[in-house]
């Protein structure tokens, strides 16, 4: 009987690339352009340490010739890095800062 190459890896990557195609659609649709990677960035991290915690509950080898967790949770994160760099992340912190602002204005 022929050992038939495992579809684990193409699942790993169908789901996770679902759970990041999906909520990126509706960032785009939903927050201003300057918000968009800052807020990718911060759903890539959390992805990343997703993808790491199930690594480390199901013990991964970390040392494998196909794709695991690990190199999910590995990617993510370079990913996330990326974002948060292109996303001049002094926008959204001006965003936040708004905001506060306005909250305690509102108040009574």
């Amino acid at each position: 009987m022929r050992n038939a190459p495992s579809l684990e890896p193409f699942g790993l990557f169908a789901l996770f690339g679902a759970l990041t195609v999906f909520p990126a659609i509706l960032m785009i649709r939903v927050l201003e352009p300057e918000f968009v990677l800052p807020a990718f960035s911060i759903l890539l991290f959390a992805e990343a340490a997703v993808a790491a915690i199930v690594a480390r509950m199901i013990r991964a080898q970390e040392n494998s010739g196909n794709l695991t967790w690990w190199d999910l949770a590995g990617a993510f994160t370079f990913m996330g890095c990326a974002a948060a760099i292109f996303g001049e992340p002094d926008q959204a912190a001006l965003f936040f800062e708004e905001e506060a602002v306005a909250s305690s204005n509102s108040r009574p």
